[in-house]
């Protein structure tokens, strides 16, 4: 029985005792889902919930008294051992072994099924992530945001909603030009600007466009004039850096279905347009020469320049630009991940999005990234070997693999800063917490396939019964968690539940296995209905490891 079915088992026994007169409840007090938790102490039951403490006051009765009704008519439900009522009111629920042991093929019968939801189905939501400057190779936070991102966008998917990844491609400002004069000094073998960019990356691709424009019968962009030489610099150079940051990024398992120019929203009149529709709101004035938008009236401290007194548009102007441009994409939810040094952005974009008629943190929400460091050998890796200043991706991916560091980096929540250990994330070892889990799929996967050479198959028995040991209900049990860690997952924004999880039910895998409930008979021992139905909790737990595996973006080997 899944927690699922105990829930609607709940439903069910409430529903009837309103239609008997019994509560002085209608349909419509009763909630649409009852939340069934694991009890934090095991010998309290399989199975926990406070449904009557929620309804109990407004039943007119204390939530004991209410347990005890709905206690009564649970416990003759099939599949139910025992209801307990504990303190206040909560309802502690024992399954008989066959009714929890049901779980077990209904998990290998649903595959990568198993976990999904439609809470989110029907939602388009547009998911900005990493989105780093195309000036140089992406550092360690946007390494974190790629991994984060790319796993959130699997758990709304998998709750049923249609994503779409989209990266923010920065071709406009100030930090382009200082890109392109970088380029085309040290080209003409100079030192870079003083506020320009360091690094034996500029020098590489320097040499790049310079090679590709003789190649394709150009002159030698370094013997143009400044002004010509830095347009060649500025188009071809922005293009070679983001071809790099695209293919870096795919080899991070991280692909975006748009890459959005901000340039566009200048070029195309999404700007003006987007002004002009706050204006016709009544959100806009003029003042001192400039244009403003009235934040203030929207929770921001202070009113903000839209189109400053020389008539350049501000930096928020692409903001609002680019948020009006998603909804009128048909998007019901923009989502942006932004870094720490972000935080003091998130009012005025709030304000934003009020003005435009939207509801904050419903049709736009904002996280933020902490820091990520670097450690080896006990002491912080501060600069990249290629790009000088900062630690990269590709640094990442060269100490550890993509699998390591996916895992390492969506394995804790986004919004507190952590320290990587590289060389545990390259180890062998059970304290690796990557290693640790996929290494218990790949014992899933070995003791499958040891079955299938002595001759032990599901299909020829299962009896869900015989799972009567407590490492075997205990293993149930937390392969049950699976579909709420996944629902959580997606509502909170936190991808690191599920890796957390995961790194659990290996735990509880491995103790399950160091039991000697064994899968393959012993020496000459027959192939039993017990060696059978173990099989389907051992490829059980196979199925929800790659699940959940799957949902961060990383491998689920069968070997190791």
């Amino acid at each position: 029985m899944t927690p699922a079915e105990l829930a609607q088992s709940l439903h069910a026994v409430l529903t009837g005792l309103v239609a008997h007169g019994a509560v002085a409840l209608s349909a419509e007090d009763l909630p649409q889902e009852i939340v069934v938790e694991r009890p934090r102490q095991r010998e309290h039951g399989d199975w926990a919930t406070n449904v009557a403490l929620q309804l109990g006051k407004k039943a007119g009765m204390t939530p004991r008294d209410l347990a005890a009704l709905v206690a009564a008519r649970l416990a003759a439900e099939p599949g139910i051992a025992k209801v307990d009522v504990a303190g206040p009111g909560f309802l502690n629920i024992t399954l008989e072994a066959a009714a929890a042991g049901r779980l077990a093929q209904a998990i290998v019968e649903a595959g990568p099924a198993y976990g999904t939801n439609d809470a989110l189905a029907g939602e388009r939501i547009n998911l900005e992530f990493v989105s780093a400057n195309p000036t140089g190779p992406i550092h360690i936070g946007g390494a974190r945001w790629a991994a984060v991102g790319d796993s959130l966008a699997r758990l709304m998917q998998a709750c049923g909603a249609e994503v779409t990844r989209e990266y923010y491609f920065n071709d406009h400002g100030a930090q382009i030009d200082r890109f392109a004069r970088s380029l085309l000094a040290r080209a003409r073998g100079q030192e870079a600007p003083e506020d320009g960019y360091g690094g034996a990356y500029i020098e590489e691709i320097a040499s790049r466009v310079v090679a590709d424009a003789v190649a394709a019968g150009e002159p030698d962009p370094t013997h143009l004039a400044d002004d010509a030489a830095q347009e060649i610099f500025r188009a071809r150079g922005v293009a070679l850096m983001f071809d790099e940051i695209k293919a870096t990024l795919h080899t991070f398992g991280v692909d975006f279905d748009v890459y959005y120019h901000e340039a566009s929203l200048h070029e195309s009149g999404a700007v003006e347009h987007a002004i002009a529709r706050l204006r016709e709101l009544g959100h806009v004035y003029e003042s001192e020469g400039a244009t403003w938008l009235r934040t203030t009236e929207f929770g921001d401290d202070k009113d903000r320049v839209i189109v400053k007194s020389d008539g350049d548009a501000a930096y928020i102007a692409g903001d609002l630009a680019y948020y009006l441009d998603k909804r009128e994409r048909g998007f019901d939810r923009a989502i942006i991940m932004l870094g720490a040094d972000h935080h003091g952005y998130i009012g005025r974009m709030m304000a934003m999005c009020a003005a435009f008629g939207d509801t904050p943190w419903v049709n736009l929400e904002i996280l933020i990234g902490q820091m990520v460091n670097l450690v080896k050998g006990g002491e912080p890796v501060r600069m990249s070997k290629r790009a000088g200043t900062v630690v990269t991706i590709d640094d990442l991916i060269e100490a550890v693999g993509v699998d390591a560091g996916r895992y390492g980096l969506a394995r804790s929540s986004a919004d507190s800063a952590i320290d990587l250990d590289l060389d545990l994330l390259a180890s062998r070892s059970n304290d690796n917490p990557v290693y640790y889990v996929q290494y218990a799929h790949a014992r899933t996967a070995n003791i499958a396939r040891n079955a299938a050479d002595l001759g032990v198959r599901r299909e020829d028995g299962f009896d869900p019964s015989l799972l009567d040991h407590p490492s075997e209900s205990a293993l149930l049990g937390k392969l049950a968690e699976f579909p709420r860690v996944v629902a959580q997952g997606a509502e909170l924004r936190e991808p690191h539940r599920v890796a957390r999880y995961l790194e659990e039910l290996a735990g509880v895998y491995h103790k399950w296995y160091d039991q000697q409930r064994r899968v393959v008979p012993f020496g000459e021992e027959e192939v039993s209905d017990g060696h059978r139905t173990r099989l389907w909790l051992n490829d059980a737990t196979r199925t929800v490891l790659a699940n959940g595996l799957g949902l961060l973006g990383v491998s689920a080997p069968e070997r190791m």
